[in-house]
């Protein structure tokens, strides 16, 4: 059997994120790098229309008002309550891996839907960061989730918790309600998502995934222990940018806005 998918492009102003105030009937002025971004990337002139939010809800219409060397401003028409956030509030626990796999997993993870990732180092984590490093890649990260939402409609962003240890992590993370999923992607799981009931309330989830190697066994069985449920995802086994991706569009297909 053939599907022929038509789809039907809509022409949507450009949405660019403002970290400030945003009020209607007011001018905005962009900060430089967005400003730049805006008029030389995107090849914005004055007099086309944009759409501005600032991760607090919501987002606003407006028009680019000025461009000048340093400095470009946008009048606020209005403010819009829209929003488009999943019912299924998804963590993302993600080894680390290479920078190009982990941007990737961050920036198709916003697209998809979840509400706050955790990276962590594991035993068989390939990459090794210093304090300073893991500092400069937090702030490269929150950049490429800010450009996810601007591309991807979302008007909330998604927090990035800095990098820890698994262990870590597991010993201080926050006490989560009986009805909080947790899930570990793990080869010799036995769990399938098809197999498992919805919840009742509104679903919140962890999902734990680990890195290029996999998790040790003794890292399954910690989280074993803090009542992290083994899931494997069909009978392939997958990258761990694939692994994630996968299972994140899987979970908004079972109970979730696919």
């Amino acid at each position: 059997m053939i599907l022929l998918l038509t789809y039907q492009t809509l022409v949507m102003p450009p949405r660019l994120f403002h970290d400030g105030e945003i009020c209607a009937g007011k001018t905005v002025e962009l900060e430089m790098n967005t400003g730049h971004h805006a008029t030389r990337v995107l090849r914005i002139k004055a007099g086309d229309s944009v759409i501005l939010f600032n991760g607090k809800g919501g987002e606003f219409s407006g028009r680019i008002e000025r461009i000048q060397k340093t400095s470009t401003q946008v009048i606020i028409d209005q403010f819009n309550a829209i929003e488009r956030e999943s019912p299924l509030a998804i963590e993302l626990v993600q080894a680390i891996c290479v920078n190009e796999k982990m941007d990737l997993i961050i920036q198709k993870s916003v697209e998809l839907g979840v509400t706050c990732i955790q990276p962590v180092t594991t035993a068989r984590s390939i990459v090794r960061l210093s304090e300073e490093r893991a500092m400069k890649r937090l702030r490269h990260w929150q950049r490429v989730i800010i450009s996810a939402c601007e591309q991807c409609g979302r008007n909330f962003i998604p927090t990035i918790f800095p990098l820890v240890a698994l262990t870590h992590w597991i010993n201080n993370r926050d006490t989560k309600p009986a009805h909080h999923l947790n899930f570990m992607l793990s080869t010799t799981g036995n769990e399938s998502l098809k197999n498992l009931t919805r919840p009742s309330v509104n679903t919140h989830l962890t999902l734990t995934v680990g890195p290029e190697g996999g998790l040790t066994s003794e890292e399954e069985i910690i989280l074993q222990q803090a009542n992290f449920t083994p899931l494997r995802v069909g009978k392939r086994t997958l990258r761990t940018e694939t692994a994630a991706l996968a299972t994140i569009a899987a979970l908004q297909m079972r109970w979730g806005d696919f």
